[in-house]
């Protein structure tokens, strides 16, 4: 392999900065699957992270670890080749691609090939299924137990009040805090169809908020069964800073601008 999958130390800063403007290839130490139709279509020990501008990581297979007797080729350009996937009679369009002749900062992905996450059936990291896209080993969760007061209210309605909150840091993304049930206003949320699943910490519920006439739809999430590394939050409740008020001591926080705004 080429010098692109040694890793320099860097600043955490200079690391994400450098990671939006480019493209990172490294080695995965993890057994990587990926199944479709029920088959498992690539199973590899030798996968390569890769970083590219705007994107999540995502994994890429030698070749040789990828069944291509379930892919066919679907249409080249002039620098990639798209593949579709057809296992019996299930066929999926834009499954997957590869790059014709990589160079430069993509010279190491020659002879590999990578799947639309969303594309596939089930991924699995180890013997562990995997959702969205990889866990980054350069995003942290950290959950931490503390007396803060926090107080969060919607149109001067108080929805929830404590003195107990958990807090999660989470790389690139506003503090979330999570309250217990027994110190929200259960009564004004109403329990939503709304299901989504987050990489680091598991599949998430969710409630809309009823304040008077108004129903504030999806404000406030919960996990229920989180992932073995962040048991932390298991069934409390944490609203969108992005569109409530909240009050940390009794200092009104600013709204975060995120993709959640």
């Amino acid at each position: 392999m080429t010098e692109t999958l040694a890793r320099p130390v860097v600043p955490a800063a200079e690391e994400r900065a450098r990671l939006k403007e480019g493209v990172h290839i490294e080695r995965s130490s993890r057994r990587v699957r990926t199944y479709f139709g029920n088959k498992l279509i690539a199973d590899s020990e030798h996968v390569l992270l890769v970083y590219e501008s705007k994107r999540p990581p995502a994994y890429w297979f030698p070749i040789a670890d990828v069944r291509m007797e379930y892919l066919e080729q679907s249409q080249q350009a002039e620098d990639t080749i798209r593949w579709r996937l057809v296992a019996k009679d299930r066929i999926t369009h834009n499954a997957a691609r590869t790059y014709i002749k990589p160079a430069g900062h993509r010279a190491a992905l020659e002879g590999h090939l990578t799947f639309y996450w969303d594309k596939m059936d089930a991924w699995f990291e180890e013997d562990e299924q995997v959702f969205v896209h990889p866990r980054d080993p350069y995003t942290r969760v950290d959950t931490l137990h503390s007396s803060r007061h926090a107080r969060v209210e919607i149109d001067g309605v108080t929805m929830g009040e404590t003195r107990r909150p958990m807090l999660l840091f989470e790389t690139g993304l506003p503090t979330r805090y999570y309250i217990p049930k027994l110190d929200v206003r259960m009564d004004l949320l109403e329990p939503s169809e709304s299901v989504t699943r987050c990489p680091y910490k598991g599949v998430a519920r969710y409630w809309s908020a009823r304040v008077g006439d108004k129903l504030v739809k999806d404000i406030v999430w919960s996990y229920p069964a989180p992932i073995p590394e962040c048991p932390k939050i298991q069934n409390l409740l944490s609203f969108y800073n992005e569109r409530v008020d909240l009050y940390i001591d009794g200092v009104l926080q600013d709204r975060p601008i995120t993709p959640f705004s």
